[in-house]
């Protein structure tokens, strides 16, 4: 994924930063052009695609 120019107020270089997003529906475009969501699957300009990075089901913490 290539880098994007950043403000000089952001903490690491070369980091894409949002330029849209959409709380709501659950995603934010980066100024790269990659759709980043909360599930933490993301969608790049060239068409591949991060799948998301769920936990088992086993592994998450039930409430008592």
């Amino acid at each position: 994924m290539c880098s994007c120019p950043i403000s000089s107020t952001a903490v690491r270089a070369g980091v894409p930063h949002i330029v849209a997003a959409r709380p709501e529906q659950g995603w934010a475009l980066l100024c790269d052009g990659s759709i980043v969501f909360d599930d933490s699957g993301e969608l790049h300009p060239d068409g591949s695609v991060v799948p998301p990075r769920r936990v088992p089901a086993d592994r998450l913490a039930a409430a008592a």
